[in-house]
């Protein structure tokens, strides 16, 4: 992201309406509590705490509470990939076989599958390309259930034991099929947690201590990791879900601690998700969005982060979510969705914008056009790309373009 020439001729962004919506969300019970973090030109120019950390205890939302981040994570192994692809040890474009020989010889389900062996050969071999993009041909069990892929990722705990390594998840992961023939089709996937044990093994060190010495530590994300140390359990925030699911601004929370699974980041973590396990501050997640939008900076070069900034899906390749259809006017970069053309629920401004988020509520995004970046951070279930994501969103937009 490079800075308009009009930057230095900046005014302060009135932030008066975004304040009040977040206020509003909490004060609802749409949210139990939100953090925000805006910068500009590099600069972060507005941060904010509304709500609880923990409702019941009415513990004021802090700077330092500990979020679950989710599929936030992503960005984290995407830049972990590009780093090892500056170095030369991973090439972005050959089999991830080299690496992951298990993974050499898999077979395609058929369009018309009604079995598990019902399989064709693979037309090409999985890379690390594939696996950034989302396109190599795996999914995710929750999204698609009821599907024989999707029921075989649950059935035999592809990615939903959290007892086994990153090794041995993907030895799970090779005695079934893909779900379609790698670089045809866009599916959000389990492919970064492939991704993190190809880091793993290509990176010559398990892929917690890589991202903890080549990410999280040059950039001082000190409290972000794959568990809670005991010393800052109690900064862990509450996780809630909405009581009406069905209608997503109707205020009404529960706690759900549990999800995905009792004590979950409470001990040190087995599986390493790099899909979906980090833990972080407001913070944290600013330091490294910051440092991605500040070329020069950035631990990637110039060339890596115009990989995470920029579609790279082949032309007329859609995102397609399963329960919602074709996503308009969106690429995918390595690291998360870009706005091409704007759709109805996009400000003005916010064309080339690169943006991702986790299920918990988590979101991140940074637009060349206002040449700003922000964090987003709530912990309600169920809340990726959710109507109060977008609100907020069309309400940062408006303060900046009306400051510029």
């Amino acid at each position: 992201m490079t800075a308009p020439a009009h930057a230095a001729a900046r005014a302060p962004a009135d932030f008066t309406r975004v304040e009040g919506m977040l206020q509003r969300f909490v004060d609802n019970e749409v949210l139990p509590g939100v953090a925000l973090a805006v910068l500009v030109d590099g600069e972060l120019v507005h941060t904010s705490c509304h709500g609880w950390a923990d409702m019941e205890e009415r513990t004021p939302l802090r700077p330092d509470h500990i979020f679950r981040v989710f599929s936030n994570t992503k960005l984290v192994t995407a830049c972990a990939a590009l780093l090892l692809v500056e170095e030369g040890k991973l090439d972005l474009d050959e089999p991830v076989a080299r690496h992951l020989p298990v993974l050499a010889g898999l077979r395609v389900l058929r369009p018309d599958a009604r079995h598990l062996h019902d399989t064709e050969p693979a037309e090409r071999a999985i890379t690390a390309r594939h696996l950034l993009t989302h396109t190599a041909g795996f999914s995710y069990a929750r999204t698609r259930p009821g599907t024989l892929l999707g029921d075989a990722y649950e059935e035999r705990a592809v990615l939903l034991d959290y007892r086994q390594t990153l090794e041995g998840f993907v030895e799970r992961l090779a005695g079934l099929p893909l779900m379609f023939q790698p670089g045809t089709r866009w599916e959000y996937s389990i492919g970064t947690d492939v991704l993190a044990r190809l880091v793993e093994v290509a990176g010559g060190r398990p892929f917690e201590r890589f991202v903890d010495e080549r990410i999280f530590g040059p950039l001082g994300m000190v409290d972000t990791g794959f568990s809670v140390p005991a010393n800052a359990a109690a900064r862990l925030v509450t996780l809630y879900r909405s009581q009406f699911p069905d209608r997503p601004l109707r205020g009404g929370l529960e706690r759900c601690d549990d999800i995905p699974y009792r004590g979950a980041y409470l001990e040190p973590a087995v599986l390493c998700s790099g899909g979906g396990g980090l833990v972080s501050t407001l913070g944290d997640m600013t330091a490294l969005v910051r440092n991605l939008a500040s070329p020069g900076q950035a631990l990637l070069s110039r060339a890596s982060l115009q990989r995470l900034f920029e579609n790279q899906l082949p032309a007329g390749m859609p995102m397609s979510f399963p329960k919602t259809g074709v996503i308009a006017g969106r690429g995918f970069s390595f690291a998360g969705a870009v706005t091409e053309a704007r759709s109805f629920l996009d400000p003005a401004g916010s064309e080339g914008e690169i943006q991702w988020g986790g299920i918990a509520g988590t979101h991140w995004w940074i637009s060349p056009g206002t040449n700003s970046a922000v964090v987003l951070m709530t912990q309600r279930y169920m809340s990726f790309w959710h109507h109060f994501a977008f609100q907020i969103r069309r309400e940062i937009y408006a303060a900046l373009l009306n400051a510029a």
